[in-house]
């Protein structure tokens, strides 16, 4: 479903080259220490940073020169996902349309996607006067309704306390279910990664030094690089 091929991005003094095949439907967690390029890789995908050189396919389409509007990828970030002076039901209606001039059918979607995630009595209510948790379901709501095949997120969840992320993490599963999405979520909570993904891969100075089934990955714990990032973590 993704594949990037040997594609290269410099940032400051680190030189980054990412190599990575993704299955349809997987849902990956990207983890690795502070700075060694997760982000940037969510970005290269996205459309956001433009390599050197290499290339990324989606579905087996080549993204050269295709902007982020028009990549069948939606984002979430931690912060900033919605638009403070909008209320939540507008927050989602805009990952349809920016002007939200929304059909009937448009509008039965937004609502039926607030539904999906718990929202839909909370439509009205501005971003403030809602939690953290509930603003990042606004985000997923928005992804839905936008209805791309690839999802990514980069660290969704970090200003959350545990409980509320394992909520968030199975609200992610079923909607990935429901929707068949491919999923890739930067975390740096390993524990999010044993409990969500189907796999997980380790990013480390601009390289992905291990990717396999999740269960395999925290089994082995290779290569000494993940190791020493672990440490005496135990799932």
């Amino acid at each position: 479903m993704i594949s990037l091929d040997n594609v290269a991005f410099d940032y400051e003094d680190m030189a980054m080259r990412f190599s990575l095949e993704v299955p349809k439907e997987a849902f990956v967690a990207i983890i690795g220490p502070s700075g060694a390029g997760k982000s940037t890789l969510l970005s290269l995908i996205a459309g956001f940073d433009i390599p050197l050189s290499g290339s990324i396919l989606i579905g087996g389409r080549d993204m050269a020169g295709v902007p982020p509007s028009a990549r069948p990828v939606s984002m979430i970030f931690q912060d900033n996902n919605v638009f403070a002076h909008l209320d939540l039901r507008q927050n989602v209606a805009i990952g349809l349309l920016p002007s939200l001039k929304l059909t009937a059918a448009e509008n039965g979607e937004t609502d039926d996607a607030m539904r999906r995630v718990g929202l839909y009595e909370l439509r009205y209510r501005k971003p403030g006067e809602v939690s953290g948790g509930e603003r990042q379901r606004v985000a997923i709501a928005r992804a839905l309704v936008r209805d791309k095949p690839v999802l990514l997120l980069d660290e969704p969840f970090a200003a959350l306390g545990p409980s509320l992320r394992r909520d968030m993490l199975d609200l992610l599963r079923e909607v990935q279910k429901d929707k068949q999405l491919t999923i890739l979520m930067v975390s740096h909570q390993p524990e999010d990664a044993r409990y969500a993904a189907s796999h997980t891969a380790f990013v480390e100075q601009g390289r992905i030094l291990a990717m396999s089934p999740t269960e395999e990955f925290f089994q082995t714990k290779n290569p000494p690089e993940l190791r020493d990032y672990l440490g005496d973590w135990r799932s």
